[in-house]
């Protein structure tokens, strides 16, 4: 068996390439070996908006549990959802890194209260805090409701309290809240859009 130079060259490469390949890992048998499921296969989808500025992306939550009685789902995934048409599926750092604000240890999950002249924060129920919210916005609406203007208008003011709206929201939970401020005659309100 007779060799020209360029054939031995290209004989000899590819002993050489196809036996660093097997070297490096990547034999078809060890491959197919590691072959797993996909770790999205049994979570469901929810989608839902990205909480972080007044952009408002679009993300979807992957969670991984049965919702059988007294288990509860655990998110396992975030991504950008393509088909929202503020974001297209893309996200910005701090929306990428949502499931680390979902896990972290230090995120508030319950109502905490800090009286007056205290220096610490105690854990308070959410019917209280809802109670107190309600009650302090009463007795400050009693005391400082506007009427009636100069010249005698009714106008129903109540600009002592301001309220700043998110803009993640939807837009009828956004009419909604809108509608809410208004009726009890709120005129400041904001929110990070400046919509």
């Amino acid at each position: 068996m007779s060799f020209t130079r360029r054939q031995f060259f290209k004989l000899s490469a590819s002993g050489i390439g196809a036996t660093s390949l097997g070297a490096l890992g990547f034999s078809p048998a060890r491959v197919l070996a590691d072959v797993r499921t996909f770790k999205l296969a049994r979570t469901s989808e929810t989608r839902n908006t990205c909480p972080y500025c007044s952009v408002g992306c679009g993300v979807i939550l992957y969670s991984l549990g049965d919702r059988a009685k007294n288990a509860k789902a655990e998110i396992v995934h975030v991504e950008g959802d393509p088909e929202h048409p503020v974001n297209r599926g893309t996200l910005c750092p701090k929306g990428a890194s949502l499931l680390d604000f979902v896990h972290s240890p230090h995120r508030l999950r319950f109502p905490e209260y800090r009286a007056p002249g205290s220096d610490k924060w105690e854990r308070v129920t959410w019917e209280w805090a809802m109670d107190r919210i309600a009650r302090l916005m009463k007795d400050d609406r009693d005391k400082n409701l506007v009427q009636k203007n100069a010249a005698g208008v009714t106008v129903n003011r109540w600009t002592s309290v301001g309220f700043l709206a998110a803009s993640a929201s939807a837009n009828e939970s956004g009419y909604l809240t809108g509608k809410v401020v208004r009726a009890l005659g709120g005129v400041a309100i904001d929110n990070q859009a400046r919509v």
